[in-house]
């Protein structure tokens, strides 16, 4: 069953209307502009009822991915949407990646003419999960601007959450090596991390395409001062080739996190 809501007209204001239903709710939220840039910020927040979830941009075993259409916006010339880091969640179905309670993805907006006003219209298809999942389509406005917001805060928040690329090694906590190993029944990808001993940290893979349905990797033993995941190679589209393959890999903790991009070699 998939819901559908629209939100009121925009108007000038920190945030549009929450556009809900019982077990989720979507809105726009504006921040002020970087100072220096022509870009201008905002969110796309979405509240979850207790016990509900939703999805990251690669969802892992099963799950969909928030689908963002900003096309009838105006004054807009480019969108770009960032995810604050997000967590691991197992049940015997398997494992996904998402977000419970409430979570902004952050928004720059580079304007078609700088300085004037500025029209952010925006349909997304999103799916919210209990023991069953429901797909949901809501579209909301928001008239932006470049001035103080009072949500100015929870903005910066989600944008501090946003993982920072880094190079192998790079960081703390930081993916320190990542091999391919052939010599089994099945290839599979080795992963080191440099972390303290007493650090929570979580480990996600996602391939060059978003065809690719890698595994999540697995925590494995490890010597003192590293921390090691495995998956296998499996899940690649049709003709693609793992060796050589770019592959991202996002590293998070509670107070880190990070995106190494590296070619399986």
């Amino acid at each position: 069953m998939a819901l559908t809501y629209a939100a009121p007209p925009a108007q000038a204001a920190d945030a549009s209307a929450w556009v809900s239903d019982a077990h989720s709710g979507m809105r726009l939220v504006g921040g002020s502009a970087n100072n220096g840039e022509g870009a201008l910020r905002a969110g796309v927040e979405i509240k979850l009822a207790p016990g509900w979830k939703t999805y990251w941009r690669y969802p892992g075993d099963s799950g969909v991915p928030p689908r963002f259409d900003f096309s009838q916006s105006s004054n807009v010339k480019s969108v770009s949407v960032a995810f604050p880091a997000p967590h691991r969640f197992s049940d015997p179905s398997g494992n996904t990646i998402g977000y419970k309670d409430g979570v902004i993805l952050t928004v720059r907006i580079e304007p078609t003419i700088p300085g004037q006003p500025v029209l952010l219209k925006l349909k997304l298809d999103y799916a919210v999960c209990e023991r069953l999942c429901i797909p949901v389509e809501a579209a909301a406005e928001l008239a932006l601007s470049a001035g103080p917001s009072t949500l100015d805060g929870a903005l910066a928040a989600a944008e501090q959450r946003v993982p920072r690329k880094a190079a192998l090694g790079e960081g703390s906590p930081a993916v320190r090596s990542v091999r391919r190993n052939t010599t089994g029944e099945r290839p599979r990808v080795t992963v080191d991390v440099a972390a303290a001993p007493d650090a929570a940290v979580d480990l996600f893979v996602e391939g060059p395409t978003p065809e690719w349905a890698l595994p999540l990797p697995d925590p494995a033993p490890a010597p003192d001062g590293l921390r090691r995941f495995t998956f296998e190679l499996d899940g690649l589209p049709p003709g693609a080739r793992a060796e050589g393959a770019e592959l991202k890999f996002t590293l998070v903790s509670p107070d880190h996190a990070s995106e190494v991009t590296t070619h399986l070699d």
